[in-house]
């Protein structure tokens, strides 16, 4: 596409666009706007619509990547967390879990096993 002086593709309006709110609201902006946006679909759409484009959404990836994909990234994922939270992590949110699972089946509150480690 040939510019002549003073003129801009829709793409470079809308970077610049961006640029200005980014400026003048700062980043969070976006972040409460998201979930304002997400709040209104889920009160007009309900949780179910989540779930179908999150479904559509994962057969896309599966089907792009493979199922080798998600193995790929959980290990990852796996690997990141136990670097930034140490090696015994694992063991302790399991021992969580675990309580969690205890106190439910006696009919305790589950929020009491979340105060501990």
């Amino acid at each position: 596409m040939n510019k002549t002086r003073g003129e801009m593709t829709v793409k470079e309006a809308g970077r610049m666009g961006g640029m200005a709110v980014k400026e003048k609201y700062g980043t969070d902006f976006y972040s409460q706007i998201g979930k304002k946006g997400g709040e209104t679909v889920s009160e007009e759409r309900g949780p179910e619509f989540f779930a179908e484009i999150g479904k559509k959404g994962g057969e896309t990836v599966k089907a792009r990547h493979g199922n080798e994909h998600y193995s790929e990234i959980g290990r990852k994922g796996g690997a990141t967390t136990k670097a930034n939270h140490g090696p015994d992590y694992y063991r302790l949110i399991g021992k969580k879990g675990g309580e969690s699972v205890k106190k439910t089946r006696r009919g305790q509150p589950t929020s009491t096993a979340t105060t501990e480690a």
